[in-house]
């Protein structure tokens, strides 16, 4: 045999050892993986689940949180402008769904998602576990912060956002 088709076939031989290697370092952060005797990754809840700092899909995921932001931010402004102060507290703002409804309509689909997140973020609130056309016209949704607060905060959040996804990314 020939020098140089001993040494392809040594190149060969690490190329497949650094594969095998790479796959066993995967392996082993891989929950699943019990053929190979390795001991089970542990995982903090803040990480369980996440992708890869970085990774396309981290990226992608930091993205779509920055749009629902911007939703939920239009959302706080449609009642803003909509809404009618309550006589009890005026700096309260209120809009029955069903009129928000109607409104919204034309500006997004996803209109009881939103308020679902909304509510969490303790920026409205209203009665009920969820509202249904027709069914919840009604019931009240009051803008519970102000604008200008939910506004500050909300820019603040999709600054930092933007800083944290490269460039390239942004388009």
């Amino acid at each position: 045999m020939s020098s140089s088709m001993l040494e392809s076939l040594g190149d060969r031989v690490a190329m497949f050892d650094q594969q095998a290697n790479k796959h066993m370092t995967s392996q082993s952060k891989n929950p699943f993986s019990s053929g190979l005797n390795l001991p089970k990754p542990t995982f903090s809840k803040e990480e369980y689940g996440r992708p890869a700092a970085g990774s396309l899909s981290d990226i992608r995921g930091r993205k779509a949180s920055a749009h629902i932001l911007k939703e939920v931010l239009e959302l706080c402004d449609v009642i803003y402008q909509n809404g009618t102060p309550c006589r009890d507290q005026p700096e309260i703002l209120a809009i029955s769904f069903g009129d928000l409804f109607n409104i919204y309509v034309h500006i997004n689909d996803k209109l009881v998602g939103l308020l679902l997140r909304a509510r969490k973020q303790k920026l409205i609130d209203f009665e009920g576990e969820c509202l249904f056309q027709r069914r919840d016209d009604h019931v009240p949704i009051y803008l519970i912060k102000p604008i200008e607060e939910i506004r500050t905060t909300f820019r603040q959040k999709l600054e930092e956002m933007s800083r944290e996804i490269p460039q390239h990314f942004n388009e």
